[in-house]
């Protein structure tokens, strides 16, 4: 049973927050009582869930004793253990039962093709096939008015391609169906609007033809392909070179000569700058989680033309702000690690040894990476949805460097 509610979560990220949220806060709860029960304890033993507790233990204190707002940044500390036992689950229930492998992976296909099939429609008539609009010249196919959908298949996309990898048997015309999902989802990605999401999805492209063996030239082609539609596509509609491109360079200060050029738009530069300021008050400990869109309210913080918002818009500048350098170094260790595991990797191909990791392992990593990837505007950190597909991949991963059946991963 907790398999299929488990694999439900792929198309109820898509409704919303609310039952996801549920699905997890209970299914962790459930799972924390059978682990406590049965004595399973090994399931927490681990350096990385170690890691992780010890974080959210820290984030705790730091509520209690620094947040200016008691209650709102403890409630938002209090409950992020779920994530990780969460993650747990995950392994534990693959371990137990390799069909969660099947549902996960045709919940994604399923999830996906829907979403495209509602994109396209969404793009080139002005609204999806339940009369949804789009949004200006953005669009959110099933999403309605929140325009995540990028979001959703970019930071999913990783986790599609790593099942996709341990099929067992692929027929031809699965692999030529999954061969154009792939095309369809890269041009439609883009033709969101979403600019983040298509660093997202360049970036952990990049990292699977670089690191993996068996599928590099599908991925490759299929990627290809897909810059060879979007370049069409840009020269067609004006709209869409205005977004991804000519609003992205005016942003970034490239077509103005006098305008100081930045990493980041000007909106979120003046974020991230106030969230600095934050951070220079308070370096060690924060200003506690979910405090940024108290704290900005104050003078003197606030910079720019755009200082104050419920959170930054990059994970690390808000993990400064709000948890110090010390909360911080958790998620920069996150990050080394995956660079650390790229090098192996990197390094066994180059050397012709043994592959570090297997192309299952590398294609989770690459949706670890666009997780803790620095480089780039993003979602607040603590918040339940963004948190809930970051853990998928890491339930995998866990249990394919820790599960008793890891050799042995297909379906």
């Amino acid at each position: 049973m907790w398999i299929f509610i488990t694999s439900l979560i792929i198309p109820f990220l898509i409704w919303g927050p609310f039952f996801p949220d549920f699905i997890v806060s209970l299914s962790a709860l459930v799972f924390l009582f059978y682990v406590i029960k049965k004595k399973k304890f090994y399931y927490f033993n681990n350096k990385p869930l170690i890691i992780f507790f010890i974080f959210c233990i820290y984030c705790i204190l730091v509520s209690i004793f620094v947040a200016k707002d008691i209650l709102s940044s403890f409630t938002t500390s209090l409950f992020y253990f779920r994530i990780g036992i969460f993650a747990c689950l995950i392994w534990y229930l693959i371990e137990n039962n390799k069909k969660i492998l099947n549902y996960f992976y045709y919940a994604l296909v399923i999830c996906f093709s829907v979403l495209v099939v509602g994109g396209y429609i969404q793009f080139f008539l002005g609204f999806n096939i339940i009369g949804l609009p789009a949004s200006g010249d953005r669009i959110s196919s099933f999403f309605g008015k929140e325009l995540i959908m990028g979001s959703y298949l970019s930071r999913l996309f990783p986790l599609l391609f790593s099942l996709f990898v341990i099929k067992k048997k692929n027929t031809n015309f699965e692999v030529y169906y999954i061969g154009g999902l792939f095309i369809l989802i890269d041009i439609l990605i883009y033709i969101s609007g979403e600019r983040a999401s298509f660093i997202f999805l360049n970036l952990s492209t990049l990292f699977i033809i670089i690191l993996v063996k068996k599928y590099q030239k599908f991925r490759l082609f299929s990627f290809i392909c897909s810059l060879v539609l979007i370049t069409g596509l840009t020269y067609s509609y004006d709209k869409l070179a205005d977004r991804m491109i000519f609003n992205t360079l005016g942003g970034l200060g490239f077509t103005n000569e006098s305008q100081k050029k930045n990493i980041f738009t000007i909106e979120h530069d003046s974020l991230i700058k106030t969230a600095y300021n934050m951070f220079l008050d308070k370096p060690i400990l924060g200003h506690g989680p979910r405090m940024f869109r108290v704290i900005c309210k104050d003078e003197k913080y606030r910079t720019g033309v755009t200082p104050c918002s419920t959170h930054p818009h990059n994970f690390y500048v808000q993990l400064l702000a709000e948890t110090g350098i010390i909360g911080f170094s958790f998620l920069f260790s996150a990050f080394a690690y995956v660079l650390y595991c790229a090098y192996r990797q990197f390094k066994s191909i180059v050397l012709r040894k043994k592959r570090y990791l297997t192309d299952y392992q590398v294609c989770l990593l690459a949706g670890i990476l666009i997780t803790v990837w620095p480089l780039t505007t993003n979602g607040n950190f603590f918040h339940n949805w963004l948190m809930i597909v970051y853990s998928l991949p890491v339930g995998f991963y866990l249990h394919s460097i820790y599960g008793k059946n890891r050799e042995n991963i297909s379906f």
